[in-house]
């Protein structure tokens, strides 16, 4: 008797280490399962993510005649921390803002950004708009203006810096998709040119194109439904409040587009124009009332 009970102790003794040593596996598992993976190494900064889907730049889907659109105005504006970082470090480089650049002169390569930029923010939080006279520089107080020339043709356009790059080695300015197209390097890429401060004042007139007659010059004629887009509101609502209260104020139709896709937006557009003419009047009758950043479309 004595003999089957040490047996039965030793047996419940075998029992619970079993039990015990089937817990512990258990919750080695699940410690061993919870282990968190080790994070990946934060990929340095680059000045194109998030800004774009497509791998390579290109213009518009089918010719366009841009050379109605007027160069950019200079004036005076106030600046703002935004896009005004000093200095900053991009892709390893650290870059210092000019601090005077009414003496500003420089030569180098232009070249210029399209869709793949499109509707983005540039630097400072505008969007950029590939058909407005804009440019990005390195460093350049923003905003700024300059004047572009292509020194293989001495074609010129004045811009407004509202963005940063190019941080390409050897380029020294970016132009919209309209600026490259004005003097001739958006079929090249890239051109040759000097890129020097234009001050207020100091802007190019209205481009002017000639008819058959050598003797009278006339208005350019615009595509047809070319407007200026004064604002873009995620609520009717807003859309129709601002349309209404700049449409007493202005002598040109204000209407609104709106679209569904890829999420839904109320535009607010004037127009449309039929020469350039009218676009510049329908500019300086919104910079009366302190709209600057309206930009051509065409629906």
């Amino acid at each position: 008797m004595l003999i089957m009970r040490r047996s039965g102790v030793a047996g419940t003794a075998q029992q619970i280490n079993l039990v015990v040593m089937l817990i512990m596996c258990v919750l080695l598992a699940a410690c061993s399962g919870s282990k968190q993976k080790p994070a990946k190494p934060k990929a340095p900064y680059n000045p194109n993510d998030g800004r774009y889907s497509h791998d390579k730049d290109f213009g518009p889907g089918e010719d366009v005649d841009l050379s109605h659109v007027p160069d950019a105005v200079p004036r005076h504006e106030t600046r703002t921390i935004a896009g005004n970082k000093n200095p900053y470090t991009v892709l390893g480089n650290t870059y210092h803002l000019i601090e005077d650049e009414s003496a500003y002169r420089e030569r180098g390569y232009a070249s210029w950004y399209g869709n793949k930029f499109n509707g983005h923010n540039t630097s400072n939080g505008e969007r950029y708009d590939m058909y407005a006279m804009t440019g990005a520089h390195k460093t350049l107080p923003i905003p700024s203006y300059v004047r572009v020339t292509n020194l293989d043709n001495g074609k010129s356009v004045v811009v407004r810096i509202n963005d940063r790059g190019p941080f390409h080695k050897g380029r020294i300015i970016d132009l919209s998709y309209a600026a490259a197209q004005r003097i001739g390097i958006h079929k090249t890429g890239t051109g040759r040119v000097e890129v020097e401060i234009a001050l207020p004042g100091d802007a190019a007139p209205i481009p002017r194109r000639a008819d058959n007659n050598p003797l009278k010059n006339v208005e350019p004629a615009l595509p047809a439904g070319t407007y200026l887009q004064v604002g873009a509101f995620s609520q009717k609502e807003s859309a129709q409040h601002f349309s209404a209260s700049i449409g007493t104020k202005l002598t040109y139709p204000v209407q609104i587009s709106s679209a569904a896709q890829p999420k839904t937006v109320h535009r607010v557009r004037v127009g449309p124009f039929k020469d350039a003419k009218s676009l510049q009047d329908a500019r300086d009758q919104l910079a009366r009332i302190k709209i600057f950043q309206a930009h051509v479309v065409y629906q």
